[in-house]
């Protein structure tokens, strides 16, 4: 017997391209966790993360019937994400680093100076994000947090898998030189 799980995206997105909304919710089901994750990690602010992928999803919806290949629609949702992510971070500054308001409860069996010494450089690493050019941290975070391959994160900030190199290079370059005390 098919689970929810076990029908493929490809074919959700065809139900839903012809008007069936319950073939959506299941895809946004699927994707809201990384579209959120994604957001969150290029804007830094829980906020405007969620405001960022509730967009993403209405805008999805709106344009979902322009998809030529339901078989892209992953990559297409997280291209979507992207730009309303680095659209918010375009008409603000970020007010608090990433993982500040989110971040996980402390190991009690870590003795304090360990917890002070991660915390300290979680903070350091999201303040050198939050200095990155937002097209460095988007490809930054596709590729090192999301785990995603220079071709599919070309094709979500349209442009070539070589430049998407490049941007990731030069973001590590500015990683590594602002976290060169914490060695």
């Amino acid at each position: 017997m098919l689970t929810e799980e076990d029908i493929a995206d490809s074919v959700l997105v065809e139900h839903a391209q012809d008007g069936d909304t319950s073939a959506f919710e299941l895809l946004v089901r699927r994707y809201q966790n990384p579209v959120y994750r994604i957001a969150l990690r290029v804007t830094g602010n829980e906020g405007d993360a969620a405001d960022a992928a509730q967009e993403a999803f209405i805008a999805a919806w709106r344009q979902l019937p322009e998809l030529d290949n339901p078989a892209t629609f992953s990559g297409w949702l997280y291209r979507i994400v992207s730009r309303r992510a680095l659209n918010s971070i375009r008409s603000r500054r970020p007010t608090s680093p990433i993982g500040e308001d989110g971040a996980e409860l402390p190991d009690p069996s870590i003795g304090p100076e360990h917890h002070s010494v991660a915390t300290d450089l979680r903070s350091a690493l999201a303040k050198a994000l939050e200095n990155l050019p937002p097209p460095q941290r988007v490809c930054w975070t596709l590729r090192e947090l999301e785990g995603m391959s220079y071709e599919e994160i070309a094709a979500i900030v349209d442009a070539t898998p070589t430049a998407v190199r490049g941007r990731i290079h030069r973001a590590r370059t500015h990683l590594v030189e602002a976290l060169k005390p914490w060695r």
